[in-house]
């Protein structure tokens, strides 16, 4: 099976949000969901490709679950 890379952000932002349930996505800084994102066991791809527009489509993805799963 090929690792999610960034450009896969609905599962990443699910992956994400399965791991985190409880964080509001919209209050998480760039920096800690790049990290977030490349620590996730199913992220295979290079850090460095990485873009503000990448981490922003992945962190609107998690905040549509996170939303959906409120009530």
């Amino acid at each position: 099976m090929v690792g999610l890379t960034w450009d896969h952000t609905e599962d990443l932002g699910l992956s994400l949000y399965e791991k985190f349930p409880d964080k509001d996505p919209l209050q998480i800084r760039y920096t800690d969901l790049h990290k977030w994102v490349t620590e996730l066991e199913e992220f295979d791809d290079d850090p460095a490709k990485s873009s503000e527009g990448k981490l922003e489509a992945i962190q609107m993805a998690w905040y549509e679950e996170w939303k959906e799963n409120r009530g």
